[in-house]
């Protein structure tokens, strides 16, 4: 009795959110055109995607930094793109439930690492970082590359800061960033795990023998990048990440729930 109150209630509270706090129509479609890749999907998707970024910009907290100013565009641009990857996920926005604050940077920010080798060595340097998620947030980007994804079609490179990082965030759900997200069973792990490594090696090995490469060469930094930069492709250039990894676009697409080659323009 309890649970079903606590569901009309919700259900009531949401409702009331997308009717009172709806993103206006002329911002949601100023979004559309800046970032035309969330465009190649039903209409059905696209009337979710909205409820969805509407939602979202009720549960988090966007603040800047570096004098950056924040505009309501800004916030509907990263919401949107976070929003993708949890289309068709069974805990939606749950899934982004472990964080509140987003910060925007106007570039990417250089930050001081240190690090152990295999002998126990501590080093120490800088980074470079276009965006970064930590586990309980916030998740950093850097404004400048968020809109980079909108200056023109990606499909080159398909780059997407905002996936990339919200990826990440799916990655910590079941502990740690390991490349592996909560799967629903042991054997859609194991297929993981299987397609996943070798698409690892067969990219570090064009990497190592100085060959050119399609995908993004970070994402030979190891299965914790890997996913995100596949991930990445997946939803902005899929015909570029289908022909180059098609067992890594087929168990995508079972992953999000969503086909995107099918729905290109």
């Amino acid at each position: 009795m309890l649970r079903r109150w606590l569901d009309a209630w919700q259900q009531r509270r949401t409702q009331r959110v997308l009717t009172q706090r709806a993103i206006p129509d002329d911002l949601w479609l100023d979004t559309l055109r800046a970032y035309p890749f969330l465009t190649r999907r039903p209409l059905p998707d696209l009337l979710r995607l909205r409820e969805l970024a509407t939602l979202f910009l009720t549960q988090k907290e966007f603040s800047t930094a570096e004098g950056l100013g924040l505009t309501d565009a800004m916030a509907v641009a990263v919401a949107a793109q976070a929003c993708v990857p949890v289309l068709h996920l069974a805990g939606g926005l749950d899934l982004y439930g472990g964080f509140i604050g987003i910060v925007l940077h106007p570039q990417e920010v250089v930050v001081q690492r240190q690090w152990s080798d295999e002998a126990g060595v501590v080093h120490s340097g800088s980074e470079v970082l276009a965006g970064e998620a930590m586990e309980g947030g916030p998740v950093m980007l850097s404004w400048h590359d968020v809109q980079m994804a909108g200056e023109r079609d990606r499909s080159e490179d398909g780059y997407n800061v905002v996936i990339h990082e919200f990826v990440h965030v799916l990655d910590m759900r079941n502990g740690g960033v390991d490349g592996v997200p909560s799967l629903p069973d042991r054997a859609m792990r194991a297929r993981w795990l299987d397609v996943m490594a070798r698409a690892l090696a067969q990219h570090t090995t064009e990497i190592e023998a100085e060959q050119p490469t399609w995908l993004d060469p970070y994402a030979a930094q190891g299965p914790e990048e890997f996913f995100p930069v596949t991930a990445e492709a997946f939803f902005v250039a899929p015909e570029g990440l289908q022909a180059e990894f098609p067992e890594v676009y087929t168990l995508l697409s079972a992953y999000f729930g969503q086909d995107p080659v099918r729905f290109r323009a």
